[in-house]
């Protein structure tokens, strides 16, 4: 999500009238006049006057029929094209189909599905939710939606979400179908949460574990109880895990960086031409400001993953491990535009509390969107050496760390891109599907053993290789059949495999909780806390001394 902050509430900034003044420019621009007057005069001066001419004329006198609209979206998005990359305008249906995640919930009935087999199939059941309070179960086959059937050929995703979301307390019928018999239930839709903290685990008796996924309107207090949770079991370091995460809004990273620091430390900064400094600052000693705390990034984290990031390595109170984000460092604000969409416009850079912009470049030749594929050309998801950093841009934290800004955080600790434990053969079975609805065919097939087991690793050990049996015969059934795999291959398979099956049984925490397991970056991690004391700067670079007697063990 490129939007780094929520439309204003509070009085309106300096900045605000001259962005408002921007999408009024661009409405004009667009022919969208308060008379309806559309043949207005060029005389070769005014803007308004170019555009409005052009489309009047196109639509008058073109020689074929044209849609107006469809023009004027070109305009518009003509227009942002020559801004940045993230100053966009979206639909009043694109706007929707983003906000759920972003405000934390949606309305409907609270089920994870699959479709197999032109069947509609319940993976999980969302806790809380109408589903759950009605018995649905994971593993029921839904069959009709209000009486009418619905199985078969020409079952899509996009059918299933308009029979069961809806408005809250709106009622639908389902029938199912389960081993011991078919029965309809009815269900009254509520909303539904979409958690952005999605594990909170001790990875052992020391250190802690959080996954966040998204930045989003409820994702401070859900850290804050994944932090409360890890409290209370004991531990007292933790790692927070922002791989993949691409960032979402300012006002919910602000707090959770807030926990970690002292009262008055800054987090992060914002400025723009037409916007006045804005600083975000620790308003309070936080609750968990003396834990050891490690960083996950890699080049997909974004936006306020790079700010969470930014500051804790910034303030000298955590390290970074991983490879270099994203470099998004462009906060837009949304603006309503006559009932058609919105504009999110770039209005501020954001800059980290030594006053590094990460933004990387745009512009010009810059090819923006292949820049994944640059880095993996030349090198860097692989090779410490081969990341590019601009030494006109190098800052000093407190400590003494060499920082750069430019293009996205480089972490303290690198960690390669693992290509050996992604086979082809792997990468195909991910995706196909093919990996995701074996795991759940497996369950599916032996749900009451599996839920008898007390614990991931219990299941894994008992079951490992009859479920690796069988996603090899579904994966051959589909045309994937493997050969000649080696035992390093089939292992790393298998533990793919079963922590799709995991997911099924036990839930988000149980696979990220075995993904972590065997995770080179979260070993890394959990090394570097078990050492934290021993970290020292040298030469511009927290490190462990070569000549520790911790600086060569395993992770």
């Amino acid at each position: 999500m490129a939007l780094e902050s929520t439309p204003m509430r509070s009085p309106a900034p300096p900045w605000q009238p001259m962005a408002f003044a921007l999408v009024l420019l661009i409405g004009v621009l667009i022919g969208k006049t308060q008379t309806g007057q559309r043949d207005v005069a060029y005389n070769g001066t005014s803007e308004r006057g170019r555009v409005v001419h052009i489309l009047d004329r196109i639509e008058r006198l073109y020689v074929d029929e044209v849609e107006r609209d469809v023009l004027e979206t070109i305009a518009v998005e003509a227009i942002l094209d020559e801004l940045d990359p993230h100053s966009m305008f979206f639909s009043a249906e694109e706007l929707a189909a983003m906000a759920e995640p972003m405000e934390g919930n949606f309305e409907g009935i609270g089920v994870e599905f699959i479709i197999q087999e032109d069947t509609l199939m319940v993976v999980a059941v969302i806790p809380g939710g109408p589903s759950e309070r009605g018995g649905i179960r994971a593993g029921d086959r839904i069959l009709s939606v209000d009486s009418v059937a619905i199985s078969g050929s020409d079952l899509t995703n996009k059918k299933v979400m308009e029979w069961l979301k809806g408005p809250r307390n709106t009622t639908v019928r389902v029938g199912l179908d389960r081993p011991e018999g078919s029965n309809e239930v009815l269900l009254r839709r509520d909303r539904i949460p979409i958690h952005s903290v999605v594990a909170s685990i001790p990875l052992n008796e020391q250190v802690g574990y959080i996954k966040v996924v998204r930045f989003a309107q409820n994702t401070a207090e859900e850290f804050e109880e994944a932090m409360r949770k890890l409290d209370r079991a004991g531990v007292g370091s933790v790692v927070i895990d922002l791989r993949g995460n691409g960032g979402g809004y300012l006002n919910a990273v602000v707090p959770m960086v807030e926990s970690f620091l002292q009262e008055d430390q800054l987090v992060v900064y914002t400025e723009g031409e037409h916007a006045s400094k804005r600083t975000y600052e620790a308003r309070r000693n936080g609750p968990w400001k003396d834990w050891p705390l490690a960083v996950l990034i890699d080049e997909s984290s974004a936006s306020a993953s790079e700010i969470f990031a930014g500051a804790i390595q910034d303030n000298d109170r955590g390290f970074v491990v991983g490879r270099r984000s994203f470099g998004k460092g462009l906060v837009q604000e949304e603006f309503d535009v006559a009932g058609t969409g919105a504009l999110r416009l770039t209005v501020a850079r954001f800059y980290t509390p030594s006053g590094r912009a990460i933004q990387k470049p745009y512009g010009g030749e810059v090819e923006y969107e292949d820049d994944y594929l640059a880095r993996f050309e030349r090198g860097e998801l692989f090779h410490e050496d081969s990341i590019g950093v601009v030494d006109s841009l190098m800052y000093l934290t407190p400590g003494g760390r060499e920082v750069f800004g430019g293009g996205g955080i480089v972490p303290d600790f690198f960690v390669p891109l693992d290509t050996a434990r992604w086979t082809a053969f792997l990468t195909d079975l991910s995706w196909t599907g093919i990996l995701r609805d074996a795991a759940f065919g497996f369950v599916d097939a032996n749900r009451f053993e599996l839920e008898a087991f007390a614990t991931p690793a219990l299941l894994t050990l008992s079951i490992q290789e009859r479920a690796l049996d069988h996603l090899l015969a579904e994966a051959a059934s589909a045309g994937w059949e493997a050969r000649g795999l080696g035992r390093a291959e089939r292992d790393q398979i298998a533990h793919r495999f079963m922590a799709q099956v995991i997911r099924n049984v036990f839930g988000e925490e149980g696979y990220h909780a075995h993904l972590a397991g065997q995770d080179p970056t979260v070993g890394k991690a959990l090394n570097l806390l078990k050492h934290v004391s021993h970290l020292v700067v040298v030469d511009g670079r927290l490190t462990l001394p070569v000549n520790s007697t911790t600086s060569n063990e395993n992770i």
